[in-house]
C-alpha cells in the first residue's frame, strides 16, 4: 500500500492530508536514529574498542542477548539500564567479561540516542500540532518508561510495546493494537519507520500507507512498494506532512 504517485523523496502527501489523522513511528533506529537499527548502531562501538568479531558472531550475539532481555520483560527499567544489560548480553555471547567496557558502550550508545531524540523532539511537537502520534516498536516491556524519561510520551497518544501486547512486528495485529486504541481505520494513520522487514511489511499488510526512514547504510534495498515515500531524516516529514 503506497502513496499512488507521490515520489520517492521530497513531495507532499496532499492527496491523503484530509484522511490522515494519526502518525505512527517506529521507536530503535527512528526516532534515536536516521534509520539505523541498534544492531547495526553498536557494531562500530564494539570495534572501536578493539573487539576483534567478525559480523556474523557478533549478529549472533546480539540477537542472543536481545531475546533475553525480551524474554525478562525488563518494565520500569531506564533506557540506561537497557542499554547496560543489552551490551553486557552481547560481551557474554562473545565470552568477554569487561563491566567497564560495558558502561562504555553502553554511554556511547546513549549520548547519540539521546541527542538524535532532543533534535527530533521539536518536529514531533509540529507534528503533535496537527495529528494524533503514536509509537509501535519491537521492545522489552518498558517502552511506556523510556518515552517518558526521553521527553517522547506527553507527545505520544499511543504506545504499543510488542512485549507487552504479544505480537511483534511485522505481525499485523501489533499495528492493529494501535489503531484501535486511537479507533481509526488503517488508511487514517500513516507508519513511519527504518526496518523494511518489519516497519514497512507489517504496516502494508494491515493496509497502513508507510514512510520508509533510509540511511546511508541502505544501499540498494529496494521498498515494498513502488511508489513508496522515503526519507533520510524525521525532519523530512515537515514537507510531507504539514
Amino acid at each position: 500500500m503506497g502513496f499512488g504517485a507521490v515520489p520517492r523523496q521530497g513531495g507532499r502527501l496532499t492527496a491523503m492530508n484530509d484522511s490522515t489523522k494519526a502518525v505512527l513511528f517506529d521507536y530503535g533506529g527512528t526516532l534515536d536514529a536516521d534509520g539505523i537499527p541498534w544492531k547495526d548502531r553498536f557494531y562500530p562501538l564494539y570495534l572501536a574498542e578493539h573487539i576483534e568479531v567478525d559480523r556474523d558472531r557478533y549478529d549472533r550475539a546480539f540477537y542472543a542477548a536481545d531475546d533475553a532481555l525480551v524474554a525478562r520483560r525488563l518494565s520500569d527499567c531506564s533506557l540506561r539500564e537497557t542499554l547496560l544489560l543489552l551490551a553486557t548480553g552481547v560481551l557474554q555471547a562473545l565470552n568477554i567479561q569487561d563491566p567497564k567496557l560495558a558502561l562504555r558502550l553502553r554511554d556511547r550508545f546513549l549520548q547519540d540516542s539521546l541527542d538524535k531524540i532532543r533534535s527530533n523532539l521539536e518536529t514531533l511537537r509540529e507534528l503533535s500540532a496537527r495529528f494524533r502520534l503514536g509509537i509501535i516498536s519491537n521492545f522489552y516491556g518498558n517502552l511506556d518508561h523510556v518515552c517518558l524519561e526521553t521527553g517522547l510520551a506527553p507527545l505520544m497518544s499511543v504506545l504499543i510495546d510488542s512485549a507487552c501486547v504479544g505480537f511483534m512486528k511485522p505481525d499485523p495485529r501489533i499495528f492493529q493494537a494501535a489503531l484501535t486504541q486511537l479507533r481509526l481505520d488503517p488508511q487514517e494513520a500513516v507508519f513511519v519507520g527504518d526496518s523494511l522487514p518489519r516497519d514497512m511489511k507489517g504496516a502494508k499488510g494491515l493496509g497502513i500507507p508507510h514512510i520508509w526512514l533510509v540511511s546511508d547504510r541502505s544501499g540498494s534495498l529496494v521498498s515494498c512498494c513502488p511508489d513508496d515515500l522515503t526519507i533520510k531524516s524525521l525532519s523530512d516529514l515537515r514537507e510531507i506532512l504539514l
